[in-house]
């Protein structure tokens, strides 16, 4: 494959076929994220994409599921998403799901009709970045985004019919908002009604704003005790009857994975006993990004 930098995929697409289309991300203002700090955001050619379906044709015969790549794929132009889901069916016909990233701003450029549109060319799946639900801490990152106009969006995707995966950042609060991030996450995630909820810890990075910050002392994170109370306040507060929960990427201090509200007594209960000592953590050298 042909790619441009570092590529980023939600873990979940760990065995799908990537096919990058755009480069970085159009925002890329957040402060926690550093992702694509070393790249100008763009649109990859024509040639570019072709080459790259043309390699996974060839080479990827066995793989059912796309993941397109890179930030921001739902920003391009209706007409040319129609065009690339158009090469995918006739070059890679084994396919039977594609998934991409969609900011709050990206999918509200999309009417439900044009997202419907792409659901029957393929589009399965949207992994979009909560970060949290409160205002003024989306305000302090520089998301560019509100609670409710990511709610919006949300319902947007929903009304397609296109699965919908959350990210919510534990920690993003600090310690002095750590329980206010939680509820107004929680608030915000029960109305948006996602498929799927992925709670992941800030592990800040030296390379980006609140990396400075956190290493100044003006952003102080919590602690393995302070995330999983933050983690506990929002698994509790959460009122969506059926999603899949999952914190259990790299990152965080205790696995957890359930479908809420069926789950939500046996995974506070695995908070509490990892709060009293009695389960343990991943040790902190196994925690990563």
């Amino acid at each position: 494959m042909n790619y441009d930098g570092d590529i980023i995929r939600p873990p979940s697409e760990a065995d799908s076929i990537i096919i990058q289309v755009t480069v970085g991300c159009s925002h890329n203002k957040c402060t926690f994220c550093g992702a694509y700090k070393d790249k100008s955001f763009r649109l990859r050619s024509e040639d570019e994409i072709l080459e790259n379906i043309a390699f996974a044709a060839k080479y990827c015969k066995r793989q059912k599921r796309v993941f397109l790549a890179d930030g921001d794929a739902l920003i391009l132009s209706q007409k040319r998403l129609l065009h690339i889901f158009s090469l995918l069916n006739t070059h890679l016909p084994q396919v039977r799901r594609i998934g991409l990233y969609g900011n709050a701003k990206a999918i509200r450029s999309k009417t439900t009709e044009e997202l419907r549109e792409l659901k029957s060319l393929g589009l399965d799946r949207i992994y979009m970045g909560l970060e949290s639900g409160d205002d003024e801490i989306l305000q302090k990152v520089k998301k560019g985004e509100s609670g409710d106009a990511m709610i919006l969006a949300a319902t947007r995707v929903r009304d397609a019919g296109i699965f919908l995966s959350v990210t919510v950042l534990i920690g993003l609060g600090g310690i002095n908002n750590s329980l206010r991030h939680a509820k107004e996450s929680a608030r915000v995630l029960s109305q948006m009604q996602p498929r799927q909820i992925a709670a992941l810890c800030l592990m800040p990075l030296s390379s980006t704003p609140l990396g400075a910050e956190y290493k100044s002392g003006d952003f102080q994170l919590p602690d393995a005790k302070g995330m999983l109370l933050e983690l506990r306040e929002l698994i509790r507060n959460i009122t969506c009857r059926r999603v899949m929960f999952m914190a259990n990427h790299a990152s965080n201090h205790l696995p957890l994975q359930g479908i809420l509200l069926r789950d939500k007594t046996m995974m506070i209960e695995k908070i509490n006993a990892a709060l009293e000592g009695e389960q343990p953590l991943v040790p902190e050298q196994f925690r990563a990004l």
